[in-house]
């Protein structure tokens, strides 16, 4: 039968699975990607099909410097797939294929659909232009044609969102290719965003996460310099709102009106996270950030002065280009002086298309590595001892879905205190829902999370529990559905996972 026959055949339901790469953008990107495909018709494909969907949707990521090589391996691997199975359909997007457009079908002839960061509205009508026309369909948008947020969207938690506040950048880093391929900063109107925060927590959502790609730059396109604050003030006023996260911020434009609202606001949890990148100035200059040592540390005071128990976690990159001895000492100075509660560390790769990946003075494999392994360590030690200060806290916790691996064999829980800490609690004797909240006392330290190993002091069930359980049973009612490939999400969380997908160029 062929594709055309196929895809024609009443009641014929077809299937789809999108495989993501990169940082948070891309993962909220992902949840809009499904809501088109299943507003088209489209269902999920059931869980562990690795290629079997009828559609299967790469989101790519640009920044690594073998990027393209591990999408054209896994490209490579669907296509005996492929040719086995009429009418399967293969699409690209994201920021890899925004920076190599025709590149792709050239190299994967087999791929049916290539789209951009700009576009991602288009995948459906691109698919069937490709199933009817019999050819490759590539369609790169240079602006924005729509607003991510106005397109349908299939979330991943009933409980915990994220929301996009801007899209683009207007910085120049010299390692991110980012504002290349997602263009300017665009900004929405607050009042969309407020109201589409409103509707989340109608259908139950009780923590959000405002996303941008230098979130805390928000109100540059509008004309607006405190805009930022007050957006979060304003998610002060939204009944049922429980929890406010945001990422990623930019040192440049952290200023102190911002602290006074994450302080001030109750809602807004106490926690951080700020890219650092380097502590050296004279690194930080070659990067085009447009900070130093000294402002960095100067918010870092402040954000503790104001709020005691916050937790603050950073990127840092380790080996840029001409760094030296002395300028990695300058970053772990930056980090014994700062005490992060955790840091995703990366070692410098080349980004193609960056100045960076053309400087001279490109550091040793064997001294990045080096120097990565000694700034592992150290963070590694400074996490142990600022968790280990949380024994003896009480702590409310939102229940996570499948943050705990080994929560199944050791009959515990698993959720994140407000500072956004990750916390393994004793199974209580009632049901206890991801979303709801559990009030625990925390009992031991480990680097990378805390456990509160007596019973569970409180249980408060709330409308987030209540949409997870509606949520789970009407899915339980249909084909078991797939993860879009992303990386171990269950609150979404304004942190880049441990594995490296964050961009660690914000």
């Amino acid at each position: 039968m062929s594709s055309i026959d196929r895809s024609q055949e009443v009641g014929v339901t077809r299937s789809y699975e999108i495989r993501t790469y990169g940082c948070q953008m891309n993962v909220h990107d992902s949840e809009r990607l499904a809501g088109l495909l299943e507003d088209a018709g489209y269902v999920r494909a059931p869980e562990g099909s690795d290629g079997d969907a009828d559609v299967v949707v790469f989101n790519t990521c640009a920044v690594r410097e073998n990027a393209d090589n591990r999408l054209y391996g896994n490209l490579g691997h669907l296509a005996p797939k492929k040719a086995k199975r009429p009418g399967m359909q293969i699409a690209v997007g994201g920021c890899l294929a925004q920076k190599d457009r025709d590149t792709i079908v050239k190299k994967a002839p087999w791929v049916d659909v290539v789209f951009g960061t700009h576009n991602i509205g288009k995948l459906p009508v691109l698919l069937e232009r490709a199933r009817v026309q019999e050819e490759a369909q590539v369609e790169i948008a240079e602006s924005l044609e729509a607003f991510p947020s106005t397109l349908p969207t299939r979330r991943e938690s009933a409980y915990a969102a994220w929301v996009s506040i801007s899209v683009g950048c207007n910085n120049t880093c010299t390692f991110c290719i980012v504002p290349a391929l997602r263009g300017k900063e665009k900004d929405r109107r607050p009042g969309d965003i407020l109201a589409e925060v409103e509707a989340l927590v109608g259908e139950g959502v009780s923590e959000i996460t405002l996303l941008g790609q230098n979130v805390n730059a928000y109100g540059s396109d509008i004309g607006d310099r405190e805009a930022f604050s007050k957006l979060l003030r304003a998610c002060r006023d939204i009944e049922g709102l429980e929890r406010v996260r945001f990422t990623s911020p930019h040192p440049r434009d952290f200023t102190d009106d911002v602290i006074a609202a994450m302080a001030e606001t109750p809602n807004v949890m106490p926690q951080l996270h700020m890219p650092l990148q380097s502590g050296s100035d004279s690194v930080l200059k070659a990067m085009r950030r447009s900070y130093r040592q000294e402002r960095y540390l100067g918010i870092i005071e402040k954000v503790r002065a104001a709020i005691p128990h916050a937790a603050i976690t950073t990127d840092i990159i380790v080996g840029f280009p001409g760094e030296t001895e002395e300028d990695f000492e300058q970053t772990l100075h930056v980090v014994r002086e700062a005490r992060f509660a955790q840091a995703f560390t990366f070692q410098y790769s080349k980004r193609p298309g960056t100045p960076a990946a053309e400087m001279e003075n490109q550091v040793p494999k064997e001294v990045v590595q080096a120097r990565y392994e000694r700034l592992v360590a150290l963070q590694e030690e400074i996490s142990w001892e600022e968790n280990k200060k949380q024994v003896g806290r009480t702590l409310e916790l939102m229940v996570a879905e499948g943050e705990g691996r080994k929560d199944g064999a050791t009959h515990r829980l698993s959720g994140r205190a407000p500072d956004n800490r990750l916390v393994h609690f004793t199974k209580p004797e009632q049901e206890v829902r991801p979303g709801d909240v559990v009030t625990v006392e925390v009992t031991y330290a480990a680097p990378h999370h805390l456990l509160a190993e007596g019973p569970v002091l409180d249980v408060r069930r709330t409308r987030a529990g209540d949409a997870w359980e509606k949520r789970t049973a009407a899915e339980a009612a249909k084909p078991a559905g797939v993860m879009l490939g992303l990386p171990k999400i269950g609150v979404p969380e304004p942190l880049p996972a441990a594995a490296g997908s964050g961009c660690g160029c914000d």
